[in-house]
């Protein structure tokens, strides 16, 4: 308490006269002004009057605490001393930990202004950073580690818990609902990241209260012990207004009862100030201090001590909660999600200039009404001169929460600058949430977070060596010649890597307003002559990949293609191909890029929905016959159905990922089982028969648009979902395992659809897909092959698609010729059937596509969803990196090309059929090259992208 405070307290009975004639009068105003009886849920103590001049602290002990509540009310939160250079001690459980000096490291420090990259050494010290230059003074104890210029940057800075209990919900914590026995945690940290905003209630308008947390368990082992605290430090409030809280009443109802909730607050606000006023002057007798548990974070925002974080996408919910900042003056330290943000510059100027900052995944847009304008340019246009807004990279469910620098690299390939893009998930995030004196940035006093990479942070398939949280290192010690593979060691692997040119189609985005014409192709007929092209791959007549360009092993040489009416008719040296070249009606510089196969996308319902929860924009829910009866309409037990059928052409996600060079999908009915709620269709069995089409295609009669109309039957076998969201029943897996067998072994009728389609599958007609991630359920699965294959004299096609698990049983799937289709890449520890994971590095040093290609299993690379169809030049980039140079060139080509085709029975992609793909300065596997025109056969045209 102050002196000023302490001198009131003890104010002599003469003076008190006045005092208590001034302070009762305007207590009196404050009465009839803010009505004290209209709040019921303050204690019924502090309804009457506090008219007693004299308070002494020896007296009221009680009251010298409220005034000192008083006194806390005006302190603005942030670092207790400006200096912080000076800090020698972090966390209590670094006291006894070695101290670690990292010479010769390339050092990102985060900085937001000058130099943030230099050469260098960093000594960590009981837990801070104590100093970063050359030459740092340091104990015999001190362990070195020789960083050879690898990169050093800092604890990279990235989680949900939703009530059905109300709208308004501050007072939930997300600190209550907080597991420290993750699995994802570890996993997290292996990659890098060192604390994380953990938040609540995205689907309440008032989620709850946030904390910020160190990923490393500490020695209490709880959760409470990990989250930052500092004297005097912010407090963080997440409020929604996306899709997810309508079923709290339409926008008007939200904005009504936030309104409210804050004006409820504003009420015990004006309580607590009137209280003081009068403690202050002398006057009360009691020493009751008027707050409401309910309402206290709200009360704290409108004090200016918390820092509210908002989930909020579109421009009108964007306009609504600055609105509603600005009635109640309180400040926005973030929109999150806010896909629309990058669209209304003019909106958005005044709550950027005040330091609000916006959070965006990488490429994750489109899948819901809130996202369809969304961008992978947004992040740089946010980033540029009319906003030069604060952009923080995050990740949502569906992209891999745990991987935050890979949306951090998405972003940087489509225009952010290395330094923004690094310190999108380091020192800007920190600096949302009032820490960046602590976290995210290298400095002397800072906390000892900090991540030591193999090669640069931004190269696909980079991963930390070693991470340190407080000082303490989280994995062994590191051996950079064992840990760093030699190919990596190359300079060229620790440069940033280059970056395409996107400066024509963010334009065009943004004039677009984010939706583009689905018919935005420029077709070009006649002659096209590529220049300076260093690699061609062409299919063969069979469908199989090869590299035409050039021969020999030799450093290629810049060569010409040409390409008349959809067709290369030379290819080779300039020399050789000039003459055919010289009346080329357009010619296109490729900068050393290179012409190659298009990709193939599966696993996805793409083509098939845009929003994922509007019906209205896909092809709707199926029976589940294992569950009950199809209508009889079908007449078929099993209520066969054909992806065909329900095609969308044009969609979005489409021709997105056409434009990233994805020119085919093989896409079925089947959804993803939805890992954060149960619903409906997770339970199916039977999802049909798929399609392959073009990506590209305005309808279905374009030439060359269906390539096949069956491409495989496809079931899903899984752990049984909980009932709920629709489900009348769940399937046990051993009935669902009983009907497959039933249904291979031919005793469902010929006559029907379901009978027919599965007596081909079981004679290896067409290939069975089976959607599974449990090693123990595929082990089940393996065996009913066997007894099938046995039983009709066949050899079934059996793939298995998903498979997280498929490691386990590499040689055995080898054996019995059982394909895999790995739709996440990275698996994440999201359910029981994936439980068994392999991590990947760091983690392990085997990948689950390395150990099945290892075991010579055929084997190819989807996704779950349609909006991350476009992510398959990023997935097969990371794919490869991550192999650490164990897959040659050609067997990388085919993970999304020709194993794909083969797997799911996509035929003809010879030579005539399938799509060739020009990339700009590189091939598709260099993780600067972008995909610029496509040689469509079937149209006789190339599409400039």
């Amino acid at each position: 308490m102050s002196e000023k405070m302490r001198a009131r307290v003890s104010t002599p009975p003469t003076r008190a006269v006045v005092t208590v004639f001034v302070s009762a009068l305007a207590v009196a105003l404050a009465v009839v002004v803010y009505g004290y009886g209209q709040i019921p849920f303050l204690p019924a103590q502090i309804h009457p009057l506090y008219t007693t001049a004299q308070v002494t602290a020896t007296t009221h002990p009680g009251l010298l605490q409220a005034l000192q509540r008083c006194d806390s009310n005006r302190i603005k939160p942030g670092p207790v001393s400006s200096d912080l250079q000076d800090r020698t001690v972090g966390h209590a459980d670094s006291l006894d930990v070695p101290s670690m000096l990292i010479t010769n490291a390339t050092i990102f420090t985060g900085a937001k202004s000058g130099n943030y990259t230099y050469r260098g050494d960093i000594l960590l010290q009981k837990g801070v950073v104590r100093g970063i230059g050359t030459d740092i003074p340091h104990g015999k104890n001190t362990t070195v580690i020789n960083a050879r210029g690898a990169w050093v940057t800092p604890g990279l800075d990235s989680n949900e818990l939703d009530s059905n209990k109300g709208p308004i919900l501050p007072y939930l914590r997300s600190i209550d609902g907080f597991h420290t026995f993750d699995e994802r945690i570890q996993r997290a940290i292996t990659h890098g990241v060192t604390s994380a905003q953990v938040v609540s209630g995205k689907a309440n308008l008032v989620g709850g209260q946030s904390f910020v947390v160190k990923l490393r368990k500490t020695s209490k082992g709880s959760p409470s012990s990990m989250v930052i605290n500092e004297e005097n430090g912010w407090k963080y409030l997440i409020q929604s207004c996306n899709e997810a809280t309508r079923k709290y009443g339409n926008r008007p109802d939200a904005i009504w009862e936030l309104r409210n909730a804050y004006h409820e607050a504003k009420k015990v606000l004006q309580l607590q100030d009137s209280f003081c006023a009068k403690a202050e002057a002398g006057l009360l007798d009691s020493e009751v201090y008027p707050e409401s548990l309910q309402y206290e974070a709200a009360v704290n925002t409108l004090r200016g001590k918390v820092k509210v974080f908002n989930v909020c996408g579109e421009v009108v919910d964007l306009d609504n909660m600055i609105q509603l900042a600005e009635e109640f003056d309180f400040g926005i330290s973030a929109f999150l999600l806010a896909s629309e943000a990058w669209l209304v510059p003019g909106l958005m100027k005044k709550v950027i200039e005040g330091g609000t900052a916006i959070a965006l995944p990488g490429n994750n847009y489109g899948y819901s009404r809130e996202t369809y304008r969304g961008s992978p340019f947004a992040p740089r246009v946010l980033a540029g001169h009319k906003f030069n807004a604060s952009v923080i990279m995050m990740s949502d469910e569906t992209s891999g929460g745990g991987y935050i620098i890979d949306e951090a690299r998405k972003a940087y390939y489509f225009g952010l600058t290395e330094r923004d893009a690094l310190n999108s998930i380091t020192s800007t995030a920190a600096s949302a949430l009032g820490l960046s004196h602590r976290i995210g940035v290298l400095k002397k006093g800072s906390d000892a977070d900090v991540v030591l990479w193999d090669s640069h942070p931004l190269q696909p398939g980079a991963n930390p060596i070693q991470t340190w949280i407080d000082g303490i290192p989280q994995g062994r010690s590191p051996d950079l010649n064992a840990t760093i593979p030699r190919y990596m060691r190359e300079p060229k692997w620790q440069k940033v890597p280059l970056q395409p040119n996107f400066d024509k189609e963010r334009e065009r985005a943004f004039h677009m307003e984010g939706v583009e014409p689905f018919n935005a192709r420029n077709l070009t007929g006649g002659k096209v002559a590529f220049k300076n092209v260093t690699q061609v791959w062409d299919r063969k007549g069979d469908g199989d990949i090869e590299k035409i360009y050039p021969v020999g092993r030799g450093p290629p040489e810049p060569g010409l293609v040409v390409v008349e009416e959809g067709v290369m008719t030379c290819v080779g040296e300039v020399d050789l191909c000039s003459t055919a070249a010289h009346d080329a009606d357009h010619t296109m510089d490729l900068h050393g890029g290179s012409i190659s196969p298009g990709l193939m996308s599966f696993g996805s319902r793409l083509g098939l929905e845009e929003f994922v929860n509007e019906p209205s924009t896909g092809d709707g829910a199926l029976y589940n016959a294992f569950a009950y009866d199809v209508p009889n309409a079908l007449q078929d037990a099993g209520g066969m159905v054909r992806a065909i059928d329900g095609l969308m052409f044009g969609t979005r996600h489409a021709l997105t990922a056409y434009r990233m060079g994805v020119t085919s999908a093989t896409s079925s009915l089947m959804r993803p089982r939805d890992i954060h709620r149960s619903r409906a269709s997770d339970s199916i069995v039977i999802w049909g028969l798929s399609t392959t089409f073009r990506t590209s295609a305005m309808h279905a009669f374009e030439p060359g648009t269906i390539m096949q109309d069956v491409a495989a039957l496809h079931v899903r076998i899984s752990r049984p979902t909980p009932a709920g969201q629709g489900i009348r029943r769940s399937v046990s897996v051993s009935e669902q395992i009983a009907g497959l067998r039933r249904l291979l072994h031919g005793w469902e009728s010929r006559d029907s659809d379901t009978g027919v389609w599965f007596k081909r599958a079981a004679e290896g007609v067409i290939p069975l897909v089976i959607d599974v991630h449990s090693a123990d359920i595929m082990t089940s699965l393996i065996a009913m092959k066997a007894e099938v294959d046995d039983r009709i004299g066949g050899q079934m096609r059996m793939v298995f698609s998903g498979a997280s698990e498929a490691h386990v049983l590499a040689k055995e799937l080898h054996r019995a010729r059982i394909g895999v289709i790995l739709t996440r890449l990275r698996p994440t520890y999201t359910e029981w059937d994936g439980r068994k994971i392999l991590p990947g590095p760091p983690l392990s040093n085997e990948t689950t596509l390395g150990v099945l290609l290892e075991h010579k299993v055929s084997v190819a690379i989807g996704v779950e969803h349609p909006q991350l169809a476009a992510n398959a030049l990023f997935d097969l980039r990371q794919a490869v990196s991550e192999l650490r140079g164990k897959v040659k060139e050609h067997a990388a080509y085919s993970l999304t090309t020709r194993n794909l085709e083969e797997l799911l029975g996509v035929k003809g992609m010879g030579e005539e059929k399938a799509d060739l793909v020009a990339f700009d300065q590189g091939s598709v596997l260099d993780a600067g090259s972008k995909a610029v025109a496509v040689i469509v056969t079937s149209r006789g045209v190339v599409d400039v992208l």
